[in-house]
């Protein structure tokens, strides 16, 4: 089982998808959902739809996880070859430079490194500041603008960061790029092969949503195909077990290895307080450690969600996860595991009579 497992997040984290630009890791997607699936679609704007159908087809629960990762976009190509780009997603100038990146070209995948101007030839002044992404650009190793365009490189080219999946020592952590958030696809996936034995009510709608990291676009359309009664967005949260993280640097503290966490709060909603509390008293119900996260910032797919027509009751579950939005992420396969039996649990719970305490809770 964990060596399949392994599998399924290594090949998931290994395959491009920036926003925008998701057919590859649709693709994917849609090969491991096609066999689990009663129903298998996709949106106008290229979102999946996997629904396993419930004993109960009036209760419609919607399992939200952006395939999309962040990334790059070719603009413009130098005289001299060099490549210049703009963010897909919200990146950190300062994690960027030296990195590898690989461009999907219509002749196929080129490997470049980001670049700036030489430390040794920039003022103090200079080098008293972060580099923007506006001065950097992407090498291939051209000498002329001729070069990369004979190599395949075209304005609006997508690129994605060049870094392979690796299973720490402990045998327990994952390094890879875009936990952020192929960990919350590999989730609906196992969450469908759980559902293959298992008796439940309702009718899960698993979405593999495009364009979240450029504003939660698919989450947006994709809610209206569903029209679901209550949604779960499977997501990362920051994990701030990190050194040189004070107490009053965040609202919450959350660890690799201590479980999943409930979110309690971002930028983009507060979640129905009483799924909220429904989704932590099945957590200690079924003796699942768990992590409460409170995030002034940022956001999931749940807040476009729980904004439809006239309101969709959501809660979010995450990973905690390392260094995201950066080539390398880390993650600890026991947080994935328990978010697993958390999601199993939790659609098992929801019937037509919990549907209905959670709208009389209001």
């Amino acid at each position: 089982m964990k060596e399949k497992r392994l599998e399924l997040l290594k090949t998931l984290t290994e395959t491009p998808g920036v926003s925008g630009f998701e057919a590859p890791i649709r693709k994917v997607l849609k090969d491991y959902l096609s066999h689990l699936a009663t129903e298998l679609t996709a949106d106008n704007l290229g979102s999946l739809v996997a629904v396993k159908k419930g004993a109960d087809e009036g209760v419609k629960i919607m399992v939200a996880a952006h395939m999309d990762e962040v990334g790059f976009l070719v603009t413009s190509i130098t005289d001299d070859g060099f490549i210049k780009f703009q963010p897909l997603g919200g990146w950190w100038e300062q994690v960027l430079l030296a990195q590898r990146v690989e461009i999907l070209t219509g002749k196929g995948r080129l490997l470049g490194v980001i670049g700036a101007k030489s430390p040794h030839i920039l003022s103090a002044e200079e080098r008293s500041k972060p580099v923007k992404i506006k001065t950097m650009y992407i090498d291939i190793g051209s000498t002329s603008r001729e070069e990369t365009e004979q190599a395949g490189i075209r304005q609006g080219d997508p690129a994605v960061p060049y870094s392979a999946f690796h299973l720490c020592e402990n045998g327990k952590s994952i390094m890879a790029r875009a936990l952020d958030n192929r960990l919350g696809c590999a989730l609906v996936v196992e969450l469908f092969e759980e559902l293959k034995d298992i008796h439940h009510q309702g009718t899960i709608y698993g979405v593999m949503t495009v364009q979240e990291e450029v504003g939660l676009r698919g989450a947006t359309t994709s809610v209206d195909v569903v029209r679901p009664d209550l949604a779960i967005a499977v997501d990362v949260s920051v994990a701030t077990d990190t050194p040189g993280i004070g107490a009053d640097d965040i609202a919450s503290r959350n660890y690799l290895g201590k479980g999943p966490v409930i979110g309690f709060y971002d930028a983009s909603m507060i979640p129905h307080t009483p799924f909220r509390d429904l989704v932590a008293q099945v957590a200690e119900e079924n003796k699942i450690p768990f992590q409460v996260d409170v995030m002034a910032g940022g956001g999931t797919d749940a807040g476009k969600i729980h904004l439809f027509r006239q309101g969709v009751p959501s809660v979010v579950i995450g990973v905690p996860v390392r260094y995201i939005h950066d080539h390398t992420g880390v993650a600890h396969l026991d947080d994935y595991q328990n978010a697993l039996r958390l999601l199993t649990a939790l659609v098992r719970a929801i019937d037509s009579g919990t549907l209905q305490k959670l709208r009389d809770s209001i």
